[in-house]
Order: C-alpha cells, then sequence, then structure tokens
C-alpha cells in the first residue's frame, strides 16, 4: 500500500508466509490470504504485494500468457507487486531447508540467471512511475567461502547482474535495484563488512566489469553500480547481531549505499530466565543463528539453535541470547522472552517516512514453525503486524 507520495513509500508484507511452492499455490495465496489481509487493513484500496517467485515458479510465470493474465488479475482486483524475493531460490516450505537457504550463491551461473529473470518479471508487474526491488543473498553462507577468488567471482557475478538491470532501465524505463540482504553466518552480516565490500570490491572494481559490460565509461558505470546495487535491511537481522537498526541504517546512509529495501521484522530475545524456553522454538525447516553478549562489548555465535543451547549452560556470564527467529511484530513476550522491536524508535519510523528507502516489507516467514503457529490465523496475525507498523509510523509524527 502506497503510504505517501512525496518522498514515495510503499508498504507491504512477504507472501512467502504463505505456501507458495507452485504457480497455483501462489494464485492461491493471494486470492485467499493477501486479499483477506487487504480487506482488514486497507479495504477498497490499491494494495502493494511482495512476492517470493523460487526458480521453478518464476519459470512457470514466464511461459505462455501466464505473466500477462497475472498483470490482468493484479490490475482487476487492486492489487500491484513493487517488490520481490529473491533470496530463497529453491524449497522454502514442507521440508528441510536450513543452510540450503543460501544455494545457490553468487558464486554461480544459476543465481545470476535466477535474479536477471526475477528482474525481467518484475519490470513487467511494475506499475508506471515505481521502482522495483529484489532482495537476495549476502554473497554466499560464510563457511562457503574460502578466498579472494570467492569474493571476486561474487563481484563480478553482482556486476553482471547490474549490467543487466542497467540494460532493463535503458529498454523498458523500469527503475529496479538489487537489495544484498545480510544475515548472520553469511558472508555479509553486519553493516561495516557489506560496506567494506562495496567499497572494496563492487564500487571500484565491479564498476570495471560493468563498464566491459555495457561499453561505457568507468565513472558511469559505478553510478549504475550505485543506482542498482545496495542492501536490503532487515530488522531482525541486524538486531541478532546486537546492531541497532538505525545506527545500521545511519551507517549505510553514510557510505552511500541505496537501501534498496527495508524488512521489518522481529527476532527472539531471551534473558536468563527465559533460555530454557528456547528450547520450544527448535524446529527442523530454517536456520536459527544465535548471538549471546557475554557483556563487555564480547559476543559469541553459533550457526542453530540447537548447539546453542548445548553451549550455553556452560557460559552463565551470557546476559541476553538473540535467535534468528523472524517472530510477529505484534508478539508480547513473557516468561524471559522478549521481542527485538523495542530497538524499533520513533526516531527510526520518522527516517523511514523522511526518505531513507521507498520500500517496507513486513517480514515473518517463519509463522508454522513457531510454537503453535500452525493452530493460528495467519490473516489476523498478519493484520495485526500491519496496524502495529501503521500506529508507528502515525505516532512517529
Amino acid at each position: 500500500m502506497k503510504l505517501q507520495d512525496q518522498p514515495p513509500l510503499h508498504l507491504t508484507y512477504g507472501l512467502s508466509i504463505h505456501p507458495d511452492e507452485t504457480w497455483p499455490e501462489l494464485w492461491a495465496s493471494i486470492q485467499e490470504k493477501a486479499l483477506a489481509v487487504r480487506a482488514r487493513v486497507a479495504p477498497g484500496k490499491a494494495f502493494g504485494l511482495g512476492l517470493r517467485l523460487r526458480d521453478a515458479v518464476s519459470r512457470e510465470m514466464a511461459e505462455g500468457g501466464n505473466l500477462r493474465r497475472f498483470r490482468q488479475f493484479l490490475d482487476e482486483n487492486g492489487l500491484y507487486i513493487f517488490t520481490l524475493n529473491g533470496f530463497p531460490y529453491g524449497r522454502f516450505h514442507g521440508g528441510r531447508v536450513k543452510e540450503q537457504v543460501y544455494a545457490p550463491d553468487w558464486r554461480t551461473e544459476a543465481r545470476l540467471d535466477y535474479t536477471r529473470r526475477l528482474a525481467d518479471l518484475l519490470a513487467v508487474l511494475l506499475p508506471d512511475g515505481v521502482a522495483g526491488s529484489i532482495s537476495t543473498v549476502p554473497g554466499s553462507f560464510k563457511p562457503w567461502i574460502h578466498g579472494a577468488s570467492d569474493v571476486e567471482r561474487i563481484t563480478d557475478q553482482l556486476a553482471r547482474a547490474v549490467a543487466h538491470l542497467a540494460g532493463l532501465k535503458e529498454k523498458t524505463g523500469r527503475e529496479i535495484h538489487l537489495g544484498l540482504e545480510p544475515e548472520p553466518g553469511c558472508l555479509f552480516e553486519t553493516p561495516d563488512e557489506l560496506i567494506r565490500f562495496m567499497q572494496e570490491w563492487m564500487w571500484p572494481r565491479g564498476r570495471v566489469r560493468v563498464a566491459r559490460e555495457l561499453g561505457c565509461s568507468l565513472a558511469a558505470a559505478e553510478q549504475k553500480v550505485r543506482l542498482h546495487l545496495g542492501v536490503c535491511l532487515d530488522t531482525c537481522h541486524v538486531a541478532v547481531c546486537f546492531e541497532d537498526p538505525e545506527e545500521a541504517l545511519r551507517q549505510y546512509q553514510a557510505a552511500g549505499l541505496r537501501i534498496s529495501k527495508i524488512q521489518l521484522s522481529a527476532a527472539l530475545e531471551a534473558d536468563a530466565v527465559g533460555r530454557a524456553a528456547l528450547a520450544r522454538f527448535i524446529e527442523p525447516v530454517y536456520l536459527h543463528q544465535v548471538v549471546a553478549d557475554l557483556g563487555g562489548g564480547r559476543l559469541r555465535s553459533w550457526l542453530d539453535l540447537p548447539e546453542a543451547l548445548a553451549a550455553l549452560g556452560s557460559l552463565p556470564e551470557a546476559r541476553a541470547v538473540r535467535v534468528h527467529f523472524h517472530i510477529p511484530l505484534h508478539f508480547e513476550g513473557g516468561g524471559g522472552l522478549r521481542s527485538t522491536t523495542f530497538a524499533l524508535r520513533p526516531s527510526f519510523f520518522r527516517a523511514l517516512q523522511n526518505g531513507a528507502t521507498e520500500h517496507l516489507e513486513i517480514e515473518t516467514y517463519s509463522f508454522d514453525a513457531l510454537p503453535g503457529g500452525a493452530s493460528r490465523d495467519v490473516v489476523e496475525s498478519v493484520a495485526g503486524e500491519y496496524r502495529w507498523v501503521l500506529q508507528r509510523l502515525v505516532r512517529a509524527n
């Protein structure tokens, strides 16, 4: 939904919260869930959607008249697409995902081809006058990276993606930008890591590949990199790393990165009392990275919740433990558990209203993995998250 005209600001929710592994499932999730959410929060108004298109579904959408029929359906129902989740390439529901969510990574042709296809689809789906965003894997899973040659390969592949987006803009007039989404355990976890990559690799080196692809000057190529490649700031991921979302935003802006999209989400935090309750959140589908604050500026991290809980018993100095588990923004907590939404202060929402980004997305894909999640009403939960965000935007004024 469009929140304001100047500076432009759109809000949606990630449809990855619904089953969307096939083309029919995607259609059903929009018809049965997204329209029901719209009826609760913005009845009768144009309603933006954030799609998650796995590789197989993106191929099917591009076939025959599927894309034309889909665009017609959107127009007839007052819906519009302005952002895509291009992070998970394959299955995201109904089976083990864990670290395979990062595969194929940005070293591969498969990731590049998939992202270019998403951009081509988005160029058709975008309404006039609205830029498009695609969030993506932050390079790779950190344990898979073994040296500078891997980072060089990632730089080259991202530069080729930028060249494709620049070419699309030239041909269609559609401006689409790619947002690397820092996440615990990945090549880029924190603002410092992503900024360093942009400054040391993408801007000075990636522009050379872009210039070669497009036959333009290095200066023009760097402008295209800055326009079409930025950051997708996920407030859950920021919180897990004990980073402040507002400070992370300031860091990216000061370094000159485009804020492609901000995903509004919350991580789970446990104090010493709540630590035992974290065992209820162990589940077999998603990777739940954990970071503990040991005091004195010391942090300890684990790649998944079971190994973290096994180790925390011998770390009595751990003050707070944060888990990469996307919980609803309106989660109230209790028993030593709380949401990290306390870090989303009014000044953060004022920054959103003042043009920090054009795209906001509520991101709570792990709803079904929550203890008792399958028994809850997902439509009402998402509508509650919309109300939570809209109330804070109003209060920020």
